[in-house]
């Protein structure tokens, strides 16, 4: 199945408005009424994906002085294909000037066999606003993992402000102390545009500030809750 979704976020002098709102099934987009000014949509998978063999592309525009959120409803279920096919799910996201973006997903469940790839790329103009987050969870409970390659790409201006890929899935390489440390869940929390907060760690997470503006954080933990607690304890 390949499907491409649409959102574009307005401000019109007094609030945030959707001028496009586009949904191409799986991706399903749901607007709500957000606090203030702000527009608050919910993206909701309308049928099992991905499956091996899809390819998934939400884009998502902000334009100047709008403010919006993007959040899931469920967890994503990466499954295996038929015949081993890989996966595809691809985030492209514009920011222009004095707009923000909170893209705040559900967590990733890499099912057992499954072949994933996961791409996240934004492009934020310099006085802009971006916040988004990523859980990965390896397998179901009781479940070895299938693969997974999550890239993250986000510059701010014509600056990058951080380009990092990740591949998980070898048990070898998982377990390692320079990767997951045997870890379940990785979660990942990036804000640019927001203060700039000093280097600091505490057990199973860390908080690094970004040279070009922004505050990467990253927790390890053995299931979600206690990941997300982990990003808590960050701010």
């Amino acid at each position: 199945m390949k499907a491409h979704a649409r959102l574009t976020a307005c401000f019109d002098g007094s609030r945030t408005v959707l001028r496009e709102l586009r949904s191409m099934a799986p991706l399903t987009l749901f607007p709500r009424r957000g606090p203030g000014a702000a527009a608050v949509v919910h993206l909701v998978n309308s049928a099992t994906s991905p499956l091996g063999g899809d390819d998934l592309t939400l884009s998502i525009h902000v334009g100047p002085g709008a403010s919006l959120r993007v959040s899931g409803v469920a967890a994503t279920l990466a499954l295996p294909g038929l015949h081993g096919e890989s996966s595809l799910s691809t985030v492209d996201v514009v920011v222009e000037p004095g707009g923000s973006l909170e893209y705040l997903p559900e967590p990733t469940v890499v099912t057992a066999r499954a072949r994933h790839a996961a791409v996240f790329r934004a492009s934020v103009a310099s006085d802009a606003y971006l916040h988004t987050r990523e859980v990965l969870v390896l397998g179901r409970a009781g479940e070895k993992p299938g693969s997974l390659t999550t890239s993250l790409s986000v510059t701010r201006g014509s600056v990058p402000v951080v380009r990092q890929t990740l591949s998980v899935g070898d048990a070898g390489l998982d377990g390692s102390p320079a990767v997951l440390a045997g870890r379940r869940v990785l979660a990942t929390d990036l804000v640019v545009g927001g203060p700039q907060l000093p280097a600091a760690s505490g057990e199973w997470w860390s908080r690094s500030p970004l040279a070009a503006g922004g505050t990467l954080t990253t927790s390890l933990a053995p299931d979600a809750v206690t990941a997300m607690k982990g990003l808590a304890e960050a701010f």
